[in-house]
């Protein structure tokens, strides 16, 4: 068996086994049998499927739908009812190509290079392990997560909800690292990092390294990581190392990374330079326009949906709900489309302000056709609004609106 297939396999096994250790620190052991129940059945009518691509061909094939072989998206129906994502069921969005699985056969001896501080230097895995550790449950989203609601059909993935998942990361702290390292040089405001993917020979670097600068006050949470719900990250997920970034949308989130610097400037690489930029319709992106950064205020909701037959009467609406650099206050439900709001219930366990909310709202339905939204209120008062923005990209949709599911009841 191949290093790649014993460390998936592994993976699959200890998260849904083996990882109550882990799942007991952020309040989770109760509900780890449960996951692995959360899988969709397959729908007799649905096209026939794409195959999963070999890097992740560990996935869960009921659970996935693939877009191509460097989008896959978590189905709508295949969230369940449980707080943490299984990583087989979670998305994955690669700006380019992952690199060999061989990268993970010595994860301890992975080098990254820290720069922009007093003392800068290469520090390996197995150093990074002997300097601080912390665990924190997060929200990973594609910033082009709702992309599928725009009329306007921008380019890209039309994602509708699944490019998100909310996932237990462990790592030693950034700010322990820096400090290690004498500090960050003064006038250095931003934190850019630089992800180890092999790049196509024959094209500027610069044109298609994934390389993000986002300010450097978010080293405060953010983790140079090795681990994902209790194992070591899956090369599909930015292993042996992955940059992460609370709070802000996964393009920030740099997977194989191998460089993180302080820099006095953003980065001028052209996904950061013109990629993610919230550019007006009909206009091209420019480094002068905003940047895809932090998320912003969002919910939707799981069920039930279209997708599943429901019977009028006694129901249990429920869903997530996620307010980016802020915990959630509250989620109100409509079961008309918006007219009126009832006050849902938070439950399970309060992971802290990256992770998300479940929320639930009991109610009882007559027989008929219901158009059901959910609209989540932040710790800072930021309100989940009815529409989307509209930009060229499709970026950071979390219009409740686009998000309402409808539903016939027999």
């Amino acid at each position: 068996m191949s290093s790649k297939k014993t460390d998936l396999t592994l993976g699959r096994r200890q998260w849904l086994a083996g990882s109550a250790s882990t799942l007991a620190a952020v309040g989770l052991g109760s509900v780890a049998p449960a996951l692995r129940a959360q899988t969709a059945p397959a729908v007799a009518s649905a096209p026939v499927a794409k195959p999963l691509p070999a890097y992740a061909a560990w996935k869960d094939s009921n659970a996935i739908l693939v877009h191509s072989s460097a989008t896959l998206e978590t189905k709508r129906q295949a969230f369940g009812a449980g707080l943490i994502t299984p990583a087989e069921q979670l998305y994955v969005r690669n700006n380019l190509g992952a690199p060999a699985a061989s990268i993970l056969d010595d994860r301890d001896g992975w080098e990254v290079s820290i720069e922009g501080v007093k003392n800068p230097r290469r520090i390996s895995l197995r150093e990074l392990k002997t300097m601080g550790l912390e665990t924190l449950p997060m929200v990973l989203q594609c910033s082009g997560n709702g992309r599928g609601f725009f009329p306007s059909k921008p380019s890209g993935t039309p994602w509708t909800v699944g490019a998100a998942g909310c996932v237990v990361w462990t790592g030693v702290p950034v700010r322990v690292v820096v400090e290690a390292l004498g500090g960050a040089l003064r006038g250095h405001e931003f934190m850019t990092g630089t992800g180890g993917e092999v790049l196509p020979e024959g094209l500027d670097p610069k044109s298609i390294l994934v390389e993000r600068s986002v300010p450097a006050k978010a080293m405060a949470d953010a983790l140079l990581a090795w681990e994902m719900n209790g194992v070591p990250i899956p090369l599909a997920h930015g292993g042996p190392l992955r940059l992460v970034v609370p709070g802000y949308q996964g393009v920030n989130q740099i997977k194989y990374v191998k460089r993180l610097a302080f820099t006095e400037q953003e980065s001028d690489a052209k996904i950061m330079a013109h990629g993610y930029r919230i550019s007006p319709p009909g206009s091209k992106a420019d480094p002068s326009q905003p940047s895809v950064l932090e998320m912003n205020v969002k919910s939707w909701i799981n069920s039930p949906l279209p997708e599943r037959a429901a019977a009028a009467g006694q129901l249990q609406i429920q869903g997530v709900a996620f307010g980016g650099l802020h915990a959630i206050k509250r989620v109100e439900v409509s079961v008309d489309g918006g007219k009126s709001w009832k006050e849902a219930r938070l439950v399970g366990p309060d992971l802290g302000k990256y992770a998300w909310r479940q929320f639930v709202l009991a109610v009882k339905l007559p027989a008929g056709s219901h158009t059901l939204a959910s609209r989540a209120t932040d710790m800072a008062g930021n309100v989940q609004p009815e529409q989307r923005m509209e930009n060229l990209g499709g970026y950071n949709n979390n219009s409740w609106a686009d998000h309402a599911v409808t539903v016939n009841l027999a």
